[in-house]
């Protein structure tokens, strides 16, 4: 598969699931990764990203959670949104000093 491949929630979900319950099974977490990753059809890499998200959902691993990742996206959206309209405000003002300046020389 290509690197645009996109699976579907349930997939992802029940891969990991599949990585977590079996692990035990395996010389390692990477070699269960390998084995889920085949019978599933994506890359082992692809897999391990999404094992290392649902261990930090869970508080097994440090990082930020799903929802953080959310919440910090909205907030950057926001703030980009408000240094817009900062910007746009103050060019504003700056053209209607200006204007009120010329308007009095003009008296």
């Amino acid at each position: 598969m290509n690197r645009l491949a996109r699976y579907a929630p349930e997939v992802r979900e029940r891969a990991v699931r599949m990585v977590l319950e079996h692990q035990s099974e395996y010389s390692s977490q990477w070699a269960a990764i390998g084995a889920v990753a085949a019978k599933i059809g994506c890359q082992p890499e692809t897999l391990r990203i999404w094992v290392r998200q649902a261990e930090r959902n869970q508080g097994l691993r440090p990082g930020p959670t799903t929802d953080d990742k959310a919440r910090l996206k909205q907030l950057e959206k926001e703030n980009r949104e408000l240094r817009q309209a900062n910007e746009i405000l103050r060019k504003a003002s700056a053209f209607f000093a200006q204007a009120e300046l010329d308007r009095r020389a003009k008296r």
